[in-house]
């Protein structure tokens, strides 16, 4: 008889459930959120798991990138669809949500979500890091620009390399407006 895996994963641990073609539960666990410690919690299950689900999470894809290599039929779903699944049960627990996410993956009632590879993800990661740098230089030479203008200096418009020499080094207040 096939069986359906649901995880649902925190920092420190993860709920597993497992759950055979009809819905009855085989087995509910704690594991560490460690990839060694799932593989070893469903091991004597390897040879009967037809889905392994699991929330789409930083964590969850890390998960998937670590337990598919192995042989695990994992799948990563879709947040906000598991969610809106999930919020229907009366009582929101890890527990729960583990089971529920297994009886979703025997049903079918998931939305798998592509995982990019990890050249593309870190790609996006370093840009994203640009971007939010980028964004705190702006606010950064924003808010010196109108500490300054409370003491009468006048930054004016200046381009990204001029910045630095338009701010006064010293606390002159003689000087009104840099040209």
């Amino acid at each position: 008889m096939k069986l359906y895996i649901g995880l649902d994963v925190g920092l420190e641990e993860a709920s597993l459930c497992i759950v055979d073609g009809e819905g009855l539960t085989v087995s509910e666990v704690k594991v560490s959120t460690e990839p060694e410690a799932i593989r070893s919690a469903v091991e004597s299950y390897a040879d009967r798991l037809d889905r392994v689900g699991v929330e789409a999470s930083s964590l969850g894809i890390w998960l998937y990138r670590e337990l598919q290599p192995a042989g695990l039929p994992i799948i990563v779903v879709e947040a906000r669809h598991m969610r809106v699944s999930l919020s229907t049960m009366r009582n929101k627990t890890d527990r729960n949500d583990a089971r529920g996410i297994a009886q979703m993956m025997r049903l079918g009632w998931y939305r798998a979500v592509h995982v990019k590879n990890i050249e593309m993800q870190k790609m996006r990661s370093l840009l994203a890091n640009r971007k939010l740098l980028k964004r705190k230089l702006i606010d950064l030479e924003n808010h010196i620009r109108g500490t300054l203008r409370a003491y009468g200096l006048m930054v004016g418009a200046v381009g990204r390399g001029g910045y630095e020499a338009r701010v006064p080094s010293s606390s002159s207040t003689a000087i009104r407006y840099f040209p």
